[in-house]
């Protein structure tokens, strides 16, 4: 059987690593909190909690933790209807499933938010399952939604493929026995992707797609 195609979404499918960090440095702007820019980019793909928690540490007032995550999810939500794909990842992801690959999108998005970007991409004929942040009790880099991707159609995860652009990522895929696709286009430096466990690493979705048969998509 043909292992799942398993795709994170922001930084990877879409453009949209940044507009997270400007929409988080506004929510803890908001709740008086002065946390830099590369910090929130650096941290930008782990699930919201996990995310004020690497920020302001185990020592701030917990109870500000909802506001700061509402307010994000306000904030960015001022770009659904604009959010960018990367060219070429629609595309990626037809090639893909038409070579008979599962194609699963794993992401900390879900609801509106999931549904924009899933607009955004336009190749939804292609995608067989969504692992989002609802259906998971810990997000990346726990294995969790990495297993459940592979899980959700029936495929090992030693025949699978992650393609992420974190170090969450790389991680989550690593410990989910998964082989890792990393793509520059999230803005981590390669050496920092390499040493979360990524196999192979490309520019973007539209280098992927064009080096396909050197790539582990290949095996198909």
């Amino acid at each position: 059987m043909t292992g799942a195609a398993i795709f994170d979404v922001d930084g990877t499918l879409t453009d949209t690593n940044h507009l997270h960090v400007v929409a988080w440095w506004e929510a803890f702007r908001q709740a008086g909190h002065s946390v830099p820019m590369p910090a929130i980019h650096r941290a930008v793909g782990l699930g919201s909690g996990d995310l004020i928690e690497r920020l302001l540490g185990p020592g701030r007032d917990r109870d500000q933790d909802s506001a700061i995550s509402s307010a994000h999810t306000v904030l960015y939500a001022t770009y659904f209807d604009r959010l960018p794909a990367f060219p070429g990842a629609g595309d990626l992801l037809r090639t893909l499933a038409g070579r008979g690959w599962q194609v699963v999108l794993a992401t900390s998005a879900s609801g509106a938010e999931l549904t924009a970007l899933r607009r955004a991409v336009d190749a939804d004929a292609a995608i067989s399952a969504t692992a989002s942040s609802d259906d998971v009790e810990a997000g990346k880099p726990s294995p969790e939604p990495v297993r459940l991707a592979c899980r959700l159609v029936g495929a090992d995860p030693e025949d699978s493929v992650f393609v992420g652009d974190t170090v969450w990522d790389m991680e989550a895929a690593k410990r989910a026995g998964v082989p890792a696709v990393a793509l520059l286009s999230g803005g981590i430096p390669r050496a920092d992707l390499e040493r979360a466990g990524a196999g192979a690493v490309y520019e973007d979705v539209a280098a992927l797609l064009s080096r396909l048969e050197d790539s582990p998509f290949r095996r198909s």
